[in-house]
């Protein structure tokens, strides 16, 4: 197969169990993905379908109970908590929906702060690299404010630059216009759709289903399972009845 080909994310029959007491809830039953490099992928699905929980697992912050998961053709599933944390500091980006900002730091330091733990990065790479991200977003003006001196959307910005900074793999959005208003949500989402554009590759979940259409490709969850759009509608409207 040619690296083409490859995908940059691979699952097949992942399950994740939670166990609390004694009742197990199965979050994730069986689910199989591929995620190719460049590509621009929504998730979709009800509230406590298992998105999240998915979108966790492929950015290494959580580990699947079964099941395989490749990343870069290398498998991740079982990896220590030092590996992944190196893995995902060299490979992922996050967007939150909350935007996970430290509000004592400058707009400059939160996008620095993921690349101070690579130990080997010179200041002056790490100083190109954030002013770089910031331009991208067009926040490089705002480099000394801190979080609460900006809007919702502009902290949404710096997130993005913050993801950006490390030239990760993909780009992994929770809901990222979940805490913004209508306007400013169109705008994070259409600077997402100029990243895709310029190559990057961004898995997104989203509950909106006019936002999800920005993607190139949609996944429905449902009850832990990925499902197919039509399936999708009939089982939302058997669980309405």
């Amino acid at each position: 197969m040619t690296d083409a080909a490859q995908p940059l994310i691979q699952i097949e029959d992942l399950t994740k169990i939670f166990y609390t007491d004694e009742i197990e809830t199965h979050a994730l039953s069986g689910v199989h993905l591929s995620i190719h490099k460049g590509e621009y992928v929504a998730m979709s699905g009800p509230s406590g379908c298992g998105k999240s929980t998915l979108l966790s697992i492929i950015g290494l912050l959580d580990t699947p109970t079964a099941g395989k998961y490749q990343l870069n053709s290398q498998p991740v599933e079982n990896l220590d908590f030092a590996a992944r944390s190196r893995i995902r500091n060299q490979e992922i980006g996050f967007i939150f929906q909350s935007f996970n900002l430290i509000g004592d730091l400058t707009v400059y330091e939160n996008v620095e702060l993921p690349l101070t733990y690579r130990q080997r990065m010179p200041s002056a790479d790490r100083k190109k690299r954030v002013m770089e991200s910031l331009e991208r977003v067009g926040m490089a003006h705002r480099i000394r404010h801190y979080p609460s001196q900006l809007s919702g959307g502009q902290q949404q910005r710096v997130a993005v630059a913050r993801a950006l900074a490390g030239h990760p793999s993909i780009l992994l959005a929770d809901e990222p216009t979940g805490n913004l208003d209508s306007r400013n949500g169109e705008a994070v989402m259409q600077l997402l759709q100029d990243l895709h554009k310029d190559g990057a590759t961004i898995c997104m979940v989203t509950h909106d289903p006019r936002f999800a259409k920005h993607a190139q490709r949609e996944v429905h969850l449902f009850d832990g399972k990925v499902v197919a759009e039509e399936e999708l509608k009939k089982l939302m409207a058997e669980s309405i009845a």
